[in-house]
């Protein structure tokens, strides 16, 4: 299966999850897997939120931020993989100067 982001529709999603900025999404969705090209801007975050679709794997293209989740915090930079497991709350914010931009997939169960 081909999934050509060109081909989707840019998405300005404010304060998702009542976090705080602005992000921008490209979003594929279909019953298995959630997939987002994701940029949170610079003072973004996506809020406290409860993971229930699926586990949630987000990594990170560039830009420098923090991803907590149930509690426990970890810094994100370009290379790393944050994972949320399902049921799970989480949150990821934005700590630098510059976007935040990830490949967000999330896996149905």
């Amino acid at each position: 299966m081909k999934i050509d982001f060109y081909e989707y529709q840019e998405i300005k999603m404010p304060c998702m999850n009542d976090g705080t900025g602005m992000m921008t999404v490209k979003m594929y969705n279909d019953d298995n897997y959630r997939i987002i090209p994701t940029r949170i801007h610079k003072g973004g975050s996506i809020g406290l939120h409860t993971q229930n679709s699926g586990d949630d794997l987000n990594y990170i293209i560039s830009g420098t931020g923090k991803a907590i989740c149930n509690g426990i915090e970890e810094e994100l930079k370009a290379g790393v993989m944050h994972i949320c497991p399902k049921g799970s709350n989480h949150t990821i914010i934005n700590t630098g100067n510059v976007d935040l931009v990830m490949m967000t997939i999330v896996v149905a169960k």
